[in-house]
């Protein structure tokens, strides 16, 4: 396949812009391109002014009435531009609006910056020493706080009619509140659709989760245009599997295993973990719930069953849930175990909460969260090479209700 070629500038004219000039100083704060850039602009404005005089509707005469000069910021520095002004002072241009002081691009920029846990100080820091610009802080907050309204048209959007599976998670994260640093949860719902691709439903944030949270969350997504869940794997958290099927009646509810693992392996010390992790395999790669209970309970008679006994206790207070788990296929399994999604998103939250520490307000750890997941989500081109398998699996278990999500 032939490579697409970037759009020609003829020679003659590069020569023009070049004319009498060092062309190594062209990138250079205010230099040939920044000229350039400048001259493209004021070029755009002066047509948007054209517009705007020849737009008059009411038969009412306006006419051009000079220029005001704006100083902006943009990527290389400081900008002045000449903005035409009407005697009417009606035009608001479209390019660089009335109130606005940095160029497009800039405020990506700032928000990119921001997106990659870097706190606002740090950006201010950043720019400073590429652009040699001081930009306040209350600046960049502005810039990123205008994430917010996103965020409020992002968790309001309509949804699929039906996701063959979803995944909920909560991550930890310390925000202050009413003067004290508190400990707060952050749930994170991942929904797979029925060709596999993967899609962030919603980030919800509570103190105290239970019964009533979850079921407000359940109502959100049906409100939101879901009306059946067929698989949702939970964490354990208290009162979820009944918010779950108060909702979505049919909806399957599991236990995540690899979240059974990990709790299993946080009361083993370090040189145990790998022995530990090889001898739970048995019990969660049986071939069904009966063979199961006997994996379960040798581990239990073993070594490392009397020597960690908290972990038999954590997997039988999740056998309810856990039990599903065995009447599905390999296929199925693995994408529940071995290319579990919420893993990997959960690991770039909790990067970006490190470089955090604790979080100013609510919002404040929202917004960040909901950036990572947004450039997150640019990176899920392709589903799982499972999903093929594990959907024909679907379409077996399920019949007509994952035929609906693939209508």
């Amino acid at each position: 396949m032939a490579r697409r070629k970037s759009p020609a500038i003829p020679d003659a004219l590069l020569d023009q812009l070049l004319d009498g000039a060092d062309p190594r100083t062209a990138f250079n704060p205010n230099g040939v391109i920044d000229a350039l850039k400048k001259a493209l602009a004021e070029r755009m404005l002066n047509a948007e002014m054209d517009h705007h005089l020849d737009g008059g509707a009411d038969g009412s005469v306006n006419t051009r009435n000079g220029y005001g000069q704006k100083t902006v910021l943009t990527d290389s520095g400081r900008m002045a531009l000449d903005i035409p002004r009407d005697r009417q002072g009606t035009f608001d241009p479209q390019l660089i609006a009335k109130y606005q002081r940095r160029f497009p691009g800039f405020d990506e920029k700032i928000v990119s910056m921001y997106a990659r846990g870097m706190s606002v100080r740090e950006i201010q820091g950043h720019i400073r020493e590429l652009y040699g610009l001081d930009v306040s802080p209350d600046l960049i907050s502005t810039v990123t706080d205008a994430v917010l309204e996103e965020v409020a048209v992002w968790q309001n959007r309509p949804l699929e009619l039906v996701y063959p599976l979803v995944f909920f998670d909560a991550l930890r994260v310390k925000i202050r509140d009413e003067g004290l640093v508190r400990n707060k949860a952050i749930h994170v719902a991942l929904g797979v659709r029925a060709d596999g691709t993967k899609e962030v439903l919603g980030l919800w944030i509570e103190q105290n989760e239970g019964a009533k949270f979850w079921l407000r969350v359940m109502n959100e997504l049906k409100n939101r245009g879901t009306e059946d869940i067929l698989l949702a794997v939970v964490d354990g958290l208290k009162g979820f599997p009944d918010a779950i099927r108060a909702v979505f009646p049919e909806a399957t509810v599991q236990t995540c295993i690899v979240h059974l693992l990990r709790t299993s392996l946080d009361f083993v010390s370090f040189k145990d973990r790998k022995a530990v992790a090889t001898a739970l395999k048995d019990i969660y790669r049986a071939k069904d719930d009966l063979a199961a209970v006997l994996a379960l309970d040798a581990f239990e008679a073993g070594p490392w069953g009397e020597k960690y006994p908290a972990i038999v206790q954590s997997w039988r207070r999740a056998w309810p849930e856990g039990i599903p788990f065995y009447a599905f296929p390999g296929d199925v399994r693995r994408i529940l175990y071995t290319t579990n999604a919420i893993e990997a998103l959960n690991a770039k939250l909790r990067r970006a909460v490190r470089a955090r520490g604790h979080f100013p307000t609510d919002e404040a750890a929202i917004k960040l969260l909901f950036l990572v997941l947004h450039r997150a989500e640019k990176e899920w081109i392709m589903p799982p090479r499972e999903w093929t398998m594990a959907k024909a699996q679907f379409a077996i278990l399920f019949g007509e209700r994952f035929a609906k999500a693939q209508a």
